[in-house]
């Protein structure tokens, strides 16, 4: 064998061993994303997630999103490189729509119309969340590591925070009802425009707070729910894994069994990418190594049953003097989700 030769073989023989590379931006792979409130960010903040390669948005419209706002936006993120994958309208949280009152028809032809105005745009996904009186948090701590984060303790609630939200208590059935009633008629719409409704937990997942009942807190609100979707392919989760993890032994199936169940049938539509301290009774929010559930395994089994949309950094902790759109943080919990996204890539393929 002459020189050119022997010295060949070291490469030859790596590229026989080695893994196809999984491309991030390949449209069969996860999509890194962020969820942005456009109107409070600045050309420069955009920028900043540019650097990050973030190619895909979840975008907080609010409770205003006429057509000529949603297209100037999908335009002024062209410019970044970015594009919208997912929409959130308010419209939806009204309290007529979510406990079954007065002018729903009203408000629900408002989300409607932001569907179609989806379907206009390409913007694939319209997220909501059905958990009217919710509370989200019980107080702002530092953790043990010392970053700022969110808490929740059912003591605290029950006893410190908890009051009757409404003039009466609203039982599970009237809210399934209502959600029934906004299904039916948002559900056509989407599935016309092509725009997938994904749906989130209900967080943290209590049977109720504040007078008022809360129907997707375990794995058979979601199999009622996806009951009254029936057959559609524009139904499907949003899969909070903060919040999941929040539920542990208690939410019927964990977060590799919703992942295998939903997300082997495609029923998962996005992630919210997030952990926690601990299950319930107490948790705080952590970054995505800090907590007791593995994301890495989540990520691995998310990549096993071949999901493809977008996964975010969900509530970001403060770190010291990380204001505004806690761009250090974010930075740090995109650094790891891409991380963990190309060795699962390496591990499954």
């Amino acid at each position: 064998m002459n020189r050119r030769g022997f010295l060949s073989l070291p490469a030859l023989s790596a590229l026989a061993f080695a893994k196809p590379k999984i491309d991030e931006h390949d449209p069969a792979n996860i999509k890194l994303s962020h969820r942005m409130v456009i109107r409070s960010l600045s050309d420069e903040d955009l920028q900043f997630l540019q650097q990050l390669g973030i190619r895909w948005c979840r975008i907080e419209f609010g409770e205003s999103a006429p057509y000529d706002f949603m297209k100037a936006t999908v335009d002024r993120l062209a410019r970044f490189h970015m594009k919208i994958f997912s929409g959130v309208h308010y419209a939806y949280r009204n309290l007529d729509v979510q406990l079954g009152k007065g002018k729903r028809d009203e408000v629900i032809e408002t989300y409607c119309q932001f569907l179609r105005d989806c379907g206009r745009l390409g913007i694939p996904v319209a997220n909501y969340d059905w958990h009217p009186a919710n509370t989200y948090t019980t107080a702002m701590i530092d953790s043990p590591r010392g970053y700022r984060t969110r808490e929740f303790s059912v003591d605290d609630f029950r006893k410190k925070v908890e009051k009757q939200a409404f003039d009466r208590e609203y039982s599970a059935e009237e809210i399934w009802a209502a959600y029934t009633y906004f299904m039916k008629a948002v559900l056509p719409v989407a599935e016309k425009a092509n725009v997938k409704l994904a749906l989130h937990p209900d967080d943290p997942p209590l049977a109720k707070m504040n007078g008022v009942a809360k129907v997707l807190t375990h794995y058979d609100g979601y199999a009622r729910a996806e009951k009254i979707a029936g057959s559609s392919k524009h139904w499907g989760l949003t899969f909070c894994v903060g919040t999941w993890s929040e539920g542990g032994t208690q939410m019927g199936k964990d977060v590799f069994g919703m992942i295998k169940d939903f997300g082997g049938r495609g029923k998962i539509v996005d992630v919210h990418f997030r952990n926690v301290s601990s299950p319930l009774p107490r948790f705080y929010e952590t970054f995505p190594e800090d907590g007791y559930m593995d994301m890495y395994a989540v990520m691995k089994a998310l990549r096993q049953v071949r999901f493809n949309g977008t996964i975010v950094p969900d509530h970001v902790p403060e770190f010291a003097g990380d204001k505004g759109m806690h761009r250090a943080g974010v930075a740090y919990c995109i650094a790891q989700m891409r991380g963990l996204l190309l060795r699962a890539n390496e591990e499954v393929g």
